[in-house]
């Protein structure tokens, strides 16, 4: 038989072959109907891989958000439109807002894209206070000098407004995400890098202008829509020169530029916005102790300070609730407000850079569980420390943690990836 003849036959005996599969295999089972299985994975056939029920869902562009190297974070999420594909937003829940009325506010950070879709029935559900991850930002505000952005900003707050719900503003100053601009002299060189006497005096002056005018712009704008105020974030650093940061902020301007953000936000808002200092590892003794030495003179020269903003990103372990109770209590004794503002609770920690898998292990999702009943039993006891707890983010799907330290499964919240109600959810609520 010819080569020809032979390939012929082959081919033949092939498409017999699979024709005859296509009859007599099985067909797949049907995906069942959306909300009846919780699961986003339905086995197939046996020895088939699983396929799944909840397809991922599309991600925007890497939005940015402080974290405590003080370096962006970044935060992957998914802040699509509702997918008809995904289970339906939990109902018959307890709300976190409800079980919490006689304690203290709950609220979750929030992309003015989560102001639409599954997402944002979620919120409605469980918070009455919200805060803007990254549109009130500076950077996001007044990219270029006299050029506001108010768009994405306004649809948070019209989003509080339409929904009953109290508002934070973060933040009017901070070392990260604020427009270069702001930094440079009127030649356009960098102000921190001048070591001529009198043109530093003069920058440092054209600075605190700056900032003056910036900051009475946004509190005039949004004064009657936001009640608490974080005025100016991340400023101590221990390792740093006087334990304060070395930011182009403190270096042109010492501690100038707090005193003028406290009191610029007072004159532009008035005595009734509550006007905070925020900063993470305020659990810290060493941090906590030069945080208040800090608040403490500012105070004393008549620096409008109404409370201590406590970011709170924790992790399985580490820091003990006792401490972050212990921190409270001493701005407390000075006569201010705490408020927990950007709390999350990492799988791993610290210098911990593996990776538990794309099905986070049930043990794991139990110990946050107890973890986080842990720190809110003692926030409840304590309820007098506080006004409000606010969550970085209101669910797995959207978190700065994905991406920080490395790329890997993270779970920080109450709510899983699909927005369903995790054992730390049960955990806060149930008492």
């Amino acid at each position: 038989m010819n080569s020809n003849r032979r390939r012929g036959l082959l081919a033949m005996l092939a498409l017999i072959l699979v024709l005859a599969a296509a009859f007599l295999l099985p067909a797949r089972p049907p995906v069942p109907a959306e909300g009846n299985t919780p699961a986003s994975l339905v086995p197939g056939p046996p020895g088939d891989q699983a396929f799944s029920l909840t397809p991922e869902p599309a991600t925007l562009p890497e939005a940015v958000s402080e974290q405590p190297s003080g370096e962006a974070k970044q935060t992957v999420g998914a802040v699509s439109a509702e997918d008809s594909s995904e289970p339906p937003v939990q109902t018959g829940l307890l709300s976190l807002s409800a079980v919490y009325a006689d304690y203290f506010r709950m609220g979750a950070a929030i992309e003015p894209e989560q102001t639409e879709g599954r997402t944002a029935e979620l919120l409605k559900q469980q918070v009455n206070w919200i805060v803007a991850e990254n549109a009130m930002k500076p950077d996001a505000i007044e990219p270029a000098e006299g050029s506001f952005t108010w768009e994405r900003a306004d649809r948070i707050v019209a989003f509080a407004k339409a929904n009953g719900m109290g508002l934070r503003f973060h933040t009017l100053v901070w070392h990260s995400q604020t427009p270069e601009w702001f930094f440079r002299d009127e030649a356009g060189q960098a102000m921190a890098d001048e070591t001529d006497a009198k043109k530093r005096e003069t920058n440092k002056k054209l600075l605190l202008q700056r900032l003056d005018t910036y900051i009475s712009t946004v509190v005039g704008r949004y004064k009657h829509d936001i009640s608490s105020w974080d005025v100016v974030n991340e400023v101590i650093e221990p390792g740093d020169p006087e334990g304060m940061r070395a930011s182009n902020w403190y270096k042109i301007t010492g501690t100038g530029f707090i005193e003028t953000a406290f009191r610029a936000a007072r004159k532009a808002g008035g005595p009734d916005i509550k006007l905070y200092i925020n900063d993470y590892g305020t659990d810290n003794p060493v941090k906590r102790d030069r945080l208040y030495d800090l608040v403490k003179v500012m105070l004393e020269k008549g620096v409008p300070i109404d409370g201590v903003g406590h970011q709170t990103h924790i992790n399985l372990e580490y820091p003990s609730t006792q401490s972050i109770i212990e921190s409270m209590q001493k701005f407390h004794d000075l006569g201010l407000d705490n408020q927990i503002t950007e709390l999350d609770m990492s799988l791993y920690v610290y210098k911990d850079l593996s990776d538990v898998g794309a099905d986070v292990p049930g043990d794991i999702l139990q110990q946050q569980a107890e973890r986080y009943g842990e720190l809110f039993d003692a926030l409840r006891t304590r309820k007098e420390l506080l006004s409000g707890v606010m969550f970085w983010g209101i669910s797995d799907d959207h978190t700065w943690l994905s991406t920080f330290p490395v790329v890997r499964t993270e779970a920080p919240l109450l709510f899983d990836k699909q927005l369903q109600a995790k054992p730390a959810f049960q955990a806060v609520t149930g008492f």
